[in-house]
C-alpha cells in the first residue's frame, strides 16, 4: 500500500509539472513584448494562430514551436522522473501531457483562460507516439492545403488521433489519451465549428468562405 500511495503521488507530481509548464502562455508573452493584448485582437484566443494574425508568420510560427516544446518538455521530464523513482514511464508521460494541455488551455497565470492546445498536443504526442502524430500532421496539412481552414485542419487532426492509435498502438491507455485529446480539441473549437457551419469562419489570410 505504501508503494502504491508513493507511486500515486509521483504521478500527481507529473501532472502538476505538466500543468505548470503548459500554463506558460507564449502567445501572451510574445504579443505583450510587441505592445499588443492578444485577448483584444483577432479571435481573442491566446494561441499561435491568433499570434500569426496579429503579428505575422515569424511570430506565429515561433509561438507554435514554443507551445509544442511545452508538450515535449513535459513528457520528457515526466519520463525521466519516472525512470528515476521506479514508476511507469509511459503512464507518467501521458499524465504529464494531459497536465500540459490543461495548463495551456486553462492557464493558472491567465485566470484559467488559454489556447486550444493543438500545438502542445502535437509536441507531446511526437514524444510519446510519433507514428500516430505523423499521421495526424499529414491529416492537418492536407486539410489545410485543400480548405485553408486552420480550425478544420486542427479538428480533423484531433479526430484522427484515436483512430490511428486504435490501429497502431496496443495500449488502452494511449487510446484513452487520444480519445480524451480528440474530445478536448473538438470542444475547444466549438465556436469555430459554429462558424464553419454558417460559412463565417476565417480562412488563412483573413478571407472568409
Amino acid at each position: 500500500m505504501g508503494y502504491e500511495m508513493n507511486g500515486t503521488l509521483w504521478y500527481i507530481l507529473c501532472l502538476g509539472i505538466g500543468y505548470l509548464i503548459g500554463s506558460i502562455s507564449f502567445a501572451v508573452l510574445i504579443t505583450k513584448a510587441k505592445g499588443i493584448d492578444i485577448f483584444t485582437v483577432g479571435s481573442g484566443n491566446p494561441g499561435a494562430t491568433n499570434v500569426l494574425r496579429a503579428l505575422g508568420k515569424p511570430y506565429g510560427y515561433t509561438c507554435f514551436l514554443l507551445d509544442a516544446v511545452k508538450g515535449i518538455l513535459s513528457v520528457l521530464i515526466a519520463i525521466g522522473l519516472a525512470n528515476q523513482v521506479g514508476i511507469g514511464p509511459s503512464l507518467a508521460g501521458i499524465i504529464a501531457l494531459i497536465g500540459s494541455i490543461l495548463g495551456h488551455s486553462f492557464s493558472l497565470f491567465l485566470g484559467f483562460r488559454g489556447g486550444k492546445g493543438v500545438a502542445t498536443t502535437v509536441g507531446g504526442l511526437f514524444a510519446l507516439m510519433p507514428y500516430v502524430m505523423i499521421i495526424g500532421a499529414i491529416v492537418w496539412l492536407v486539410t489545410f492545403l485543400v480548405t485553408r481552414y486552420v480550425s478544420l485542419a486542427s479538428i480533423l487532426l484531433g479526430l484522427s488521433l484515436p483512430i490511428s492509435t486504435w490501429f497502431l498502438q496496443d495500449d488502452p491507455r494511449s487510446f484513452g489519451l487520444c480519445l480524451f485529446l480528440a474530445i478536448l480539441i473538438v470542444v475547444r473549437h466549438r465556436e469555430n465549428i459554429k462558424r464553419l457551419l454558417t460559412g463565417t469562419e476565417n480562412r488563412s489570410g483573413g478571407k472568409k468562405s
